[in-house]
């Protein structure tokens, strides 16, 4: 009876162990199906104002659109990490401007996150194996790949849907930052939907003032509704291209920002370092070797 027992508890946890790599292996398949080309829509209006200002001005409702390239950088045979660089292009489409855009990247059962605390700061957080089993953790970064946010959650597949949704702190959106000082933080809610055309970064968003002992103050509501809808990839040949032509640099940039984030303490930058923020730094043409990336990107992380 002793040897049935033992016979039956191994099949079981083979059984589980295969059950979980075939949805391990669904999720990605789901992940890389946002790679591409793509003709996007980004669709941004103020739902409900909570505001005691009585001169409070909503955020004008934003509706722009152009091409996305999607493109899996990193590791590819890594089953753990997905790497996805999205970047714009936009103009005469005979001699398109391309202009790098976000970044995700998609970890597995990751337990290191760092969340955001407004005001240009994140505290590193280390969940437990039970808490992040079965899931992804979605890292999003800036335009220099410096920290956005962070979220992790399980993909679900059920009638013919794939989805992927989690609540995270984060910045405010570069729409908002530059117009907007009275409020310092968005509480994103993302959806990323795969459909048969695409797929969907369906957005809830709360606008928060954050100040440290105190309760967050909720300002105002925000829907965001991104679509990407497929289309044959040599119409984002120049972004591709581009991209091939600007690899070596941002892998550089990527391994020093992977060194500053696996010192798993908390990080705080500086808005601005001889007066401009990083983004200007690093998309300027002349910076491109690691002896000049390592010291500016470490310029701009405060010292603990």
């Amino acid at each position: 009876m002793k040897n049935i027992a033992l016979t039956i508890f191994a099949l079981g946890f083979v059984f589980t162990a295969t059950a979980q790599n075939k949805k391990q292996k669904q999720d990605a398949e789901a992940i890389k199906k946002m790679c591409g080309c793509y003709e996007v829509t980004f669709n941004f209006a103020e739902t409900f104002n909570y505001s005691n200002d009585s001169l409070y001005q909503p955020s004008k409702t934003k509706i722009a659109s152009g091409l996305e390239w999607a493109q899996l950088v990193g590791d590819e045979t890594d089953a753990d990490k997905i790497q996805i660089q999205h970047l714009l292009q936009v103009g005469n489409p005979s001699d398109p401007m391309i202009i790098k855009h976000w970044r995700q990247d998609w970890l597995f059962e990751n337990r290191d996150l760092y969340t955001y605390n407004a005001d240009n700061e994140w505290s590193f957080v280390q969940k437990s194996k039970k808490e992040v089993k079965g899931q992804w953790t979605q890292k999003v970064f800036q335009v220099d790949d410096s920290p956005r946010y962070e979220g992790t959650s399980s993909w679900v597949h059920v009638d013919g849907r794939s989805y992927w949704e989690n609540t995270t702190p984060a910045p405010l959106p570069r729409r908002e930052y530059t117009q907007r000082s009275d409020y310092n933080l968005t509480m994103r809610t993302n959806r990323q939907e795969i459909t048969d055309f695409g797929w969907i970064h369906d957005q809830d968003n709360e606008k928060l003032i954050r100040e440290k002992g105190m309760v967050d103050v909720l300002v105002a509501k925000e829907k965001g509704y991104n679509t990407y809808v497929k289309v044959d990839d040599s119409r984002c040949t120049a972004a591709a291209n581009w991209w091939k032509e600007q690899n070596d640099k941002w892998v550089a940039v990527r391994a020093k920002w992977d060194e500053v984030y696996a010192r798993n303490q908390d990080l705080n930058l500086e808005e601005k370092v001889d007066n401009k923020v990083l983004y200007k730094h690093l998309f300027d043409d002349n910076v491109t070797e690691v002896s000049q990336i390592n010291p500016l990107i470490e310029s701009f992380v405060k010292k603990p």
